[in-house]
């Protein structure tokens, strides 16, 4: 079935963060090509029910029905075989809303809590606003692929008395889609020393072929209890804007503490419309749309790859397991990260995230986005090799 991946959708003047907020340090003709949402229609089964919801004409407070969660049990028990209780289940606004709420709920001011860097920006900052400690454990980049020092994990959370581990699984920007020995290893350390995890899988129905995503209560059913679940449909259906996460959380006490910051927050009521998208999202339709959307993600990555590998070969993906978001590695050109910022702002008009921002040793990398279609990823490959081979 053709989904329409190839056509290019206007998408200026839509009130989009990715195209209509160009800062004043970019061109304004710039190609977006950095915050993570894709360029492609959600499937057409969630378009049909919005648009069906909204004829209806009454938007009155919400109240989640046993359908909705009949949907999340087909989706996380046939694909993860993730089996849960109904109650454990809370909707929040989005998994840094979720992450946030957990720091403040489950954690005291000055608490340390652990990090794998380089990693998505907003998880460090919601811990540092909220008045905790970060411990950075660094991810090692070795044969163009990132790996856990698991005997400095457990260092730092030794010597840090570190109470919370907020996980990125699968990892944003590493492309890591972290194996079950992995993972199993992580929970260990966490469990030799009373940590909690808040894992944020938001990215874990985004996998190539090869990689298989592992949600972590499913491999650690004996800690599960001191485990948060962060999950959405945001970046697996191109939903963020709708603003609803599923967070599963098994034990009753840490659920009472979560849901009484929740209500701190005044956050009592669901949103109608990212309840009923998700609902029809996570249905049979929802995962042959997700079969095709991946293969065609995984195409572009590999254009991507191709084209470095035969222009620009100092140039280097780092090898993609997961996610739509290509973290490349430019330090082989030897350009400052100022100069290599510039040259791709200015020069090729592309419009990135800086490495830097994901941590220190993101300088001399940038992320690109490849929900997109070819013809973004054809026009951005050669505005970019072309501007950046006059400067090597």
């Amino acid at each position: 079935m053709d989904y329409g991946f190839d056509r290019i959708i206007e998408r200026k003047n839509t009130e989009s963060l990715k195209f209509d907020s160009t800062p004043p340090s970019h061109p304004p003709d710039v190609m977006p090509m950095w915050v993570a949402d894709m360029d492609f229609e959600s499937p057409k089964c969630v378009i049909d029910a919005l648009v069906e919801r909204a004829q209806h004409g009454v938007f009155g407070y919400t109240a989640v029905a046993p359908s909705y969660y009949e949907a999340l049990e087909y989706w996380f028990g046939t694909r993860y075989g993730y089996k849960f209780e109904r109650d454990w289940v809370v909707q929040t606004p989005g998994v840094i809303f979720a992450l946030c709420t957990a720091i403040r709920a489950l954690t005291k001011p000055d608490d340390a809590i652990i990090i794998q860097e380089p990693l998505y920006p907003p998880i460090k900052a919601s811990i540092l606003r909220n008045g905790r400690k970060t411990i950075i454990n660094q991810l090692k980049l070795e044969d163009n692929t990132y790996s856990i020092d698991f005997d400095a994990f457990e260092k730092q959370v030794c010597e840090n008395n570190v109470k919370m581990f907020a996980l990125c699984s699968p990892h944003n920007p590493a492309m890591r889609v972290w194996r079950e020995d992995e993972l199993r290893r992580l929970v260990d350390i966490c469990k030799a020393h009373d940590v909690l995890i808040v894992a944020d899988e938001v990215w874990g129905d985004l996998t190539f072929a090869g990689h298989k995503h592992h949600v972590l209560p499913v491999i650690a059913p004996d800690y599960q209890h001191r485990i948060l679940l962060l999950t959405s449909g945001s970046k697996t259906f191109n939903l963020a804007s709708l603003k609803l996460s599923n967070i599963f959380i098994s034990d009753s006490e840490l659920r009472k503490e979560f849901r009484a910051e929740l209500g701190r927050c005044g956050l009592p009521y669901a949103n109608a419309m990212p309840i009923i998208a998700l609902r029809e999202a996570y249905s049979e339709e929802g995962a042959h749309w997700l079969d095709a959307v991946i293969k065609y993600i995984s195409a572009n990555i590999d254009y991507m790859d191709s084209y470095f590998k035969q222009r620009l070969p100092k140039v280097k993906i780092i090898k993609p397991e997961g996610t739509y978001v290509v973290w490349v590695d430019f330090r082989g050109l030897g350009l400052a990260p100022d100069e290599l910022d510039r040259i791709i702002s200015y020069d090729a008009k592309l419009w990135f995230n800086r490495g830097e921002t994901f941590g220190e040793a993101g300088a001399g990398f940038h992320r690109i986005n490849a929900a997109c279609p070819r013809e973004t990823i054809v026009e951005g490959m050669k505005r970019l090799v072309t501007e950046l081979k006059k400067h090597i």
